[in-house]
């Protein structure tokens, strides 16, 4: 099937969909500082919507569902639908804030095969100021009973000014929390269609999320030391991203004050191999662009390949889509790695 999804490479019509990420619910029981979701009313995917899109699971290659939202265990039948859906032979991921983790362990345990929780401090004090929920210690029980159950987590913290000189004490807690992946995403500052509907801040007006030129400078720094701190740790991609990688956070925000510097080059192909469908069945390409169609008109496999997805594919690979020079969060899969799914 690796061969089937090279051909999504070669034009702009998908021929299969490895990657789709449902947004279970708006509802979230967080109120973070990055993201609005939490402010919109809450809505749940139906059971019929998700049965429809399980049925195109298969056609279409389908390798990962990711459940998302708002916060996915927040939907009443969670469990019911991860099972569904894992019915089709996909991998399911549970992408969460991890503040359920430990209450409903014996379901994510019998439910999923991978969790992936935002972590976005080092101490219970930034957690509560940027989650908006007291939880830092609850997150961290939820993780260890998941790992003890034998499931790999993944965590991620969005860096942005609050908690960026915590990265080491981070990466810290989490090892010792016996988690298997570390990843860290540059917070976004710019992207209107990304987690809610955000009032993004005019013209040269930073948001208090992003670092300033001091910070920046010793972001710099405390990369450098981390580098040769958590060597092995880079080398055995517990760190999911290289040293060099994590050094392009750097020029992302030297870029937002700085009009000589360049943001960093993006590579990103993620609208040729992932769909993501909100609770009303909604379609856009990542998280980041806009919708593309609805399953309220067609099914999966004919809404992914739309005159408005197409289109939408064509604009990005020619570089007209200004949302992706700036993305904080590209996926590219080349050639080998796709011959491998």
């Amino acid at each position: 099937m690796g061969a089937k999804h090279l051909l999504n490479l070669t034009g702009d019509h998908l021929r299969t969909l490895p990657i789709v990420i449902l947004y279970l619910t708006d509802g979230c029981n967080s109120r973070c500082v990055m993201c609005d979701i939490w402010r919109n009313p809450r809505r749940n995917m139906s059971m019929e919507l998700v049965d429809t899109i399980a049925a195109d699971l298969k056609r279409l290659a389908v390798k990962w569902v990711v459940l998302s939202g708002g916060e996915a265990m927040q939907h009443p039948q969670w469990p019911e639908i991860a099972r569904r859906l894992r019915a089709e032979g996909v991998r399911v991921i549970l992408l969460t804030n991890g503040l359920m983790l430990r209450r409903q362990i014996d379901e994510v345990l019998a439910s999923v095969d991978e969790v992936v929780v935002s972590l976005d401090s080092g101490t219970a004090a930034t957690y509560a100021a940027i989650r908006g929920v007291d939880a830092f210690d609850l997150v961290l029980d939820g993780i260890r009973a998941v790992r003890a159950g034998g499931l790999p987590v993944t965590t991620r913290t969005t860096v942005q000014r609050a908690n960026y000189a915590e990265i080491p004490l981070i990466i810290e807690v989490t090892k010792s929390a016996d988690v298997n992946t570390i990843s860290f995403l540059t917070v976004d500052v710019s992207n209107p269609h990304a987690f809610g509907s955000r009032l993004i801040p005019v013209e040269q007006q930073l948001p208090p999320t992003a670092l300033l030129p001091d910070d920046v400078l010793h972001l710099e720094r405390l990369l450098a030391e981390i580098e040769v701190r958590f060597a092995e740790d880079f080398a055995s991609h517990r760190i999911a991203e290289s040293p060099d990688k994590l050094r392009q956070m750097i020029a992302y925000f030297r870029a937002l004050y700085d009009e000589t510097a360049r943001s960093p080059v993006v590579r990103c192909n993620a609208p040729h191999l992932s769909t993501v469908i909100e609770v009303d069945g909604s379609l856009r390409p990542c998280y980041f662009l806009p919708t593309m169609g609805s399953l309220k008109i067609d099914a999966l496999p004919q809404a992914i390949n739309g005159a408005e997805a197409i289109a939408l594919r064509r604009a990005y690979r020619k570089g007209e889509r200004p949302e992706c020079e700036r993305c904080v969060c590209p996926l590219y899969k080349g050639g080998r790695a796709l011959l491998q799914l």
